[in-house]
């Protein structure tokens, strides 16, 4: 009997350790293959040039909405129009302005007092909040311009007395241009008919009172203040697997530590990836381009090829963040075969800021390569709460102490689970 009893109970060991044997096979084959990109797994990019087509989820620029301030100025009555909680995609005054884009041409050098007092005839003004390359900033609008070494913050269509309409650039220094266009008196003087003046100005109307004197010309003031949501702002980054995988890094490595500070580290050859307990995360490729963008060019992708494929890579990674914040382009700069592309967070054509300074997203390209990537995590929805704003005498006394700089409304971020609206000073 005994004997019996040894023979079962060796074979069940027996068959144990087989068992065992093939899951540490299994596991080891796993992590084998996912290395190697052969588990059949839905890799957004991958090692190769020619599969990152799929990276171009973005139809198109207009896809980027960005946040752009808007005043409308009729030289025939007292007061201005003025509204900042609009995007690029607003069907309001967007086809005006893309019907100009268009047409413009033969701009000359202006003086920046030209623009300043070209905003006193009739005219549409447009402030996107920071310079972009003039080929961006059109096809926000759904324009198509060839690349060029003008960067515009704001613009204006302008009817001067007597004259066509022109177009007004200015890249919010020094640099400012002129131009004619296609558009016609009747057409500006219809779209500035459809809207009510008196309830905006800037603080150029004021220079001589009320301390306007001391911010930027262009500062855009509402006659009334706005009654602004609070947002409640949470990290949703709770699970990073999926985030390791977008990136390319195997979810089941051994590679990975957490720092005193909560960081989880993960690296893969010459690559890593840090995640902070604040949502922040940080990609480095080292000499390892695994991640790279559609191009039709080898040694630098064109400035919409950049700016679609660094977008359509951020708004994967946020793809299951349900936030009504949105991306959009704050600045570009491209030197020789390096992209750098920043980018902010808005909600309803408000800007959301940092109090660190920072922004939302940073990609840097060398060529069509992703070699470094930061992106904030932060889900915003608004409440049924709101903060008001501090009261516009109050503002420009404290505006006073940092004299030049512009006064606009927007969010300020620091960090906490409540965003409030507020003054900006930029």
């Amino acid at each position: 009997m005994d004997a019996a009893r040894r023979k079962r109970r060796d074979f069940i060991q027996n068959i144990a350790i087989v068992l065992l044997s093939l899951s540490a096979v299994a596991l080891f084959t796993q992590t084998q293959l996912y290395n190697l990109d052969l588990t059949g797994r839905d890799g957004y990019f991958t090692q190769s040039s020619a599969s990152a087509a799929g990276v171009q989820s973005l139809e198109g620029l207009t896809d980027l909405a960005a946040p752009v301030r808007v005043a409308v100025t009729s030289s025939h009555t007292y007061g201005r129009y003025g509204a900042f909680c609009l995007t690029t995609d607003n069907e309001a005054f967007i086809p005006l302005l893309s019907e100009a884009l268009a047409s413009a041409s033969a701009f000359s050098a202006c003086e920046v007092r030209d623009f300043l007092a070209a905003l006193n005839e009739s005219s549409v003004y447009c402030d996107f909040l920071s310079p972009l390359p003039l080929s961006i900033l059109a096809g926000l609008t759904g324009v198509t311009l060839e690349d060029s070494v003008l960067s515009v913050r704001r613009l204006a269509l302008v009817k001067p007395a007597g004259q066509t309409v022109q177009l007004y650039l200015w890249d919010g220094e020094d640099a400012c241009f002129r131009g004619g266009t296609a558009v016609s008196s009747a057409r500006l003087e219809e779209v500035i008919g459809g809207y009510e003046l008196g309830n905006a100005f800037f603080a150029l109307d004021n220079l001589e009172s009320g301390g306007y004197g001391a911010v930027e010309p262009c500062s855009l003031f509402l006659t009334e203040l706005p009654d602004l949501p609070d947002l409640a702002a949470v990290n949703p980054l709770t699970d990073d697997d999926w985030l390791l995988s977008a990136l390319d890094f195997n979810p089941h490595t051994n590679y990975r530590h957490q720092e005193s500070d909560g960081t989880q580290i993960i690296a893969e050859g010459v690559r890593s990836l840090r995640i902070r307990s604040d949502g922040t995360v940080l990609y480095q490729s080292g000499s390892d381009p695994t991640l790279d963008i559609a191009s039709t060019r080898e040694d630098a992708p064109t400035a919409e090829e950049a700016v679609l494929g660094a977008g359509a890579l951020l708004n994967r990674l946020l793809s299951d963040v349900s936030s009504d914040a949105r991306l959009y382009l704050q600045s570009f700069r491209q030197e020789g075969g390096v992209t750098e592309l920043q980018f902010g967070y808005q909600i309803n054509g408000l800007p959301i800021r940092f109090s660190d300074g920072g922004c939302a997203a940073e990609v840097t390209l060398a060529g069509t390569a992703v070699t470094r990537l930061s992106l904030r995590f932060r889900q915003y929805t608004p409440s049924d709460s709101s903060t008001p704003l501090l009261p516009l005498r109050q503002a420009l006394a404290i505006a006073a102490g940092h004299s030049g700089a512009e006064m606009a409304i927007g969010y300020a971020d620091n960090g906490g689970d409540t965003v409030s609206a507020a003054w900006l000073l930029e």
